[in-house]
């Protein structure tokens, strides 16, 4: 598919209504002074490369066109050059990519262009435009040439930009995450290890920073098995929580952007199901998050549905070995199963695990999950009041939380007064131990 180059646009002279006496003059549009200064204003160099590499894409490309772009990539300063990147869209990179050529008798164009993002100019390239290159070849196909392409750019990143490169990653705004990179679009069982081997090698020393992990159903929002609440609320202070235990509670709040959603539906391979969980995630509040889907094969049973859960989030550690996790589940749907066995995983790789009473679990139930490394609770000021003393939250961010959960619960239209009444016993009981904790 070749980039389309922007025409533009000049407005239509507008004209006078003609008085039946004589034909007036056509009125002039005026133009202002900012449309002067447009008009008038030269391309920055940076802006006329990119016109000019635009032009280049346009309809067929032939040899000599790709062999400029090549010298346009080859010869531009180190500046210039993630400028050049940075003005292209990730879909932009995939074009250019696809409109070079290797050829039976010729110039082996696209080998040399890949080569020259991941071996020749991989040092000058920032972590950003290595994400965007990564996530550029992750369209479509990422076999052969392109897969080693992921491979040379991952390897030749290090230490904490490494790190950052396989956030940058995640954050794309679909189903084209780290793990859909290495664990499903890498056929190849050796670059994988790889790849996983060099993630291993460069993780620093772990700290306080944490993977959240969540359940949706039941934990973020009432959906499946909650008649505590009217379907399709919200949680009081699950956002709020979700954003506390992201920043963390070391010395500086972590980047955010660490939140993961563990959901039993099933993924497609055309990530048709993970886009629905976002953009119902995104109306509800939450734009920054990864979704790691379940199968059909894992669907029924509470035992299978941990059991998927539990190989995600090992998929998890092997990407973040630098990361601790916490996760936050419902008593609705084998996330205490799931919880209990990572909780008992060796390592300390999961720090704390809380799920959310939605069954109406007893004392006893809750003392037997407690033995396990499980901490049941009620309200979302509970859960955080137990992060807050596991050092996993601020201060502060409790504080947060207990606010927001108060308002939030104000916002609720119950189904009767005596379910509100019992909520608000639930949430004042639970607001007097975080009060009691801050003390």
């Amino acid at each position: 598919m070749a980039i389309r180059r922007a025409t533009e646009l000049t407005p239509t002279p507008r004209t006078s209504p003609l008085p039946p006496a004589a034909p007036q003059p056509i009125a002039r549009p005026s133009v202002t002074s900012s449309e002067r200064s447009f008009t008038s204003t030269p391309a920055s160099p940076v802006q006329a490369r990119l016109n000019e590499l635009r032009g280049l894409m346009s309809g067929h490309t032939d040899r000599a066109e790709e062999g400029q772009v090549l010298a346009m990539f080859r010869g531009a300063p180190a500046g210039e050059l993630n400028q050049l990147l940075a003005g292209l869209s990730r879909e932009e990179v995939h074009e250019l990519v696809e409109d070079l050529d290797d050829r039976l008798f010729g110039p082996d164009n696209r080998t040399a262009f890949l080569d020259l993002l991941s071996n020749g100019r991989v040092g000058d390239l920032s972590v950003e435009n290595r994400a965007k290159v990564v996530q550029a070849l992750q369209v479509g196909r990422t076999d052969g040439l392109e897969a080693k392409t992921v491979v040379a750019i991952f390897l030749a990143t290090k230490g904490e930009p490494l790190t950052a490169l396989k956030n940058l990653i995640d954050a794309s705004p679909d189903h084209l995450d780290l793990q859909q990179l290495v664990f499903h679009d890498l056929d190849s069982d050796a670059l994988r290890a790889q790849v996983l081997a060099h993630f291993a090698a460069e993780a620093p020393a772990k700290s306080s920073r944490v993977k959240v992990l969540s359940d949706i159903d039941d934990t973020f929002y009432v959906n499946l098995k909650d008649d505590r609440f009217p379907k399709k609320t919200v949680y009081p202070g699950v956002r709020a929580l979700y954003a506390e235990l992201d920043k963390g509670a070391g010395p500086q709040a972590d980047r955010p952007g660490d939140l993961m959603f563990l959901s039993a539906r099933p993924s497609d391979p055309m990530g048709l199901t993970e886009h629905f969980t976002r953009s119902m995630m995104h109306d509800h509040g939450v734009t920054q998050a990864t979704v790691l889907s379940g199968d059909f094969a894992h669907l029924i049973g509470n035992q299978s549905i941990a059991d998927k859960k539990f190989e995600n989030w090992g998929e998890v550690r092997q990407l973040y070995p630098e990361y601790g996790s916490v996760f936050l589940g419902d008593s609705g749907q084998g996330d205490a199963l799931f919880g209990a066995q990572a909780a008992a995983t060796g390592g300390g790789d999961m720090r704390s695990v809380f799920i959310h009473n939605v069954t109406h679990l007893e004392a006893a139930a809750k003392a037997e999950y407690a033995g396990r490394g499980v901490f049941l609770f009620d309200t979302y000021i509970g859960a955080a009041t137990e992060a807050f003393k596991r050092g996993l939250i601020t201060r502060g961010g409790l504080e947060r939380v207990m606010s927001e959960a108060g308002r939030e619960f104000g916002d609720i239209s119950f189904a009767s007064p005596a379910q509100q009444a019992e909520r608000k016993a639930e949430l004042d009981r639970d607001l007097t131990e975080a009060r009691a904790a801050l003390r």
